[in-house]
């Protein structure tokens, strides 16, 4: 039955992301949600199904980006907080959102990754996104959020698993920003600004190594199980 979930998630994204109508988003959903029982189980099944909904109803409703950020924000915020040592037995490891919902949990950039696909997925621009490497100043460790620009002039609202609230960048003299990046973009970030162009997003490893598995259902088990 393996083959029949391949590529089922990045049909849907790139579907949603180029304009291409999706021969049925319903039963791609369906499919996924069985891929995610046949390695996670039935609880994470049911986070799955979950999360579709809520994307569809963003589609659907036409929320706009606000909406979208809080809502998305809100949901992934509810999963538990684990180190890739300890869930995925790695010392680093970039889930894909299906992974993170299957998992039921994960760390900052599992998080943050899952909140920036299902933002692209509910039409917002990747120019106006960034995923941002900071250190958090309280925490005194790295950590990664989601940084959103409603102009290119904007103080970036800023999604992150710490808080329950998105809040403005302004607001948030806990974080110190490293470099940040999107789906064609490097930035090194100097003091609060947009940061300085360093190059292409490719450059990093582990994001080449998460897009490639966006486009299949070839899903990592975890070290442990959460539910």
């Amino acid at each position: 039955m393996r083959p029949i979930y391949h590529r089922l998630y990045g049909l849907v994204l790139l579907s949603v992301l180029l304009g291409v109508p999706a021969w049925s988003l319903e039963e791609e959903d369906s499919h996924m949600r069985a891929a995610v029982q046949s390695v996670y189980g039935s609880a994470a099944a049911g986070r799955l199904a979950q999360w579709r909904r809520l994307v569809r109803e963003g589609q659907s409703v036409g929320w706009d980006e606000q909406q979208a950020m809080t809502r998305i924000n809100g949901f992934f915020n509810r999963l538990a907080f684990v180190d890739d040592i300890r869930l995925w037995a790695k010392n680093d490891y970039w889930a894909t959102p299906m992974e993170f919902i299957g998992a039921g949990g994960g760390d900052c950039e599992d998080f943050s990754l899952a909140k920036y696909f299902s933002l692209r997925e509910l039409g917002v621009a990747d120019h106006k996104l960034r995923l941002v490497y900071v250190k958090a100043l309280e925490l005194d460790q790295f950590h990664m959020v989601v940084a959103y620009y409603p102009t290119p002039a904007s103080v970036p609202l800023i999604l992150d698993n710490l808080k329950t609230e998105v809040m403005p960048a302004t607001q948030r003299g806990d974080l110190a920003p490293i470099y940040s990046f999107n789906g064609e973009h490097l930035w090194l970030m100097k003091e609060r600004g947009r940061g300085e162009l360093a190059g292409e997003s490719s450059r990093l490893s582990l994001w080449n190594d998460l897009r490639s598995r966006l486009n299949t259902t070839r899903l990592e088990r975890p070290a442990i199980n959460l539910d």
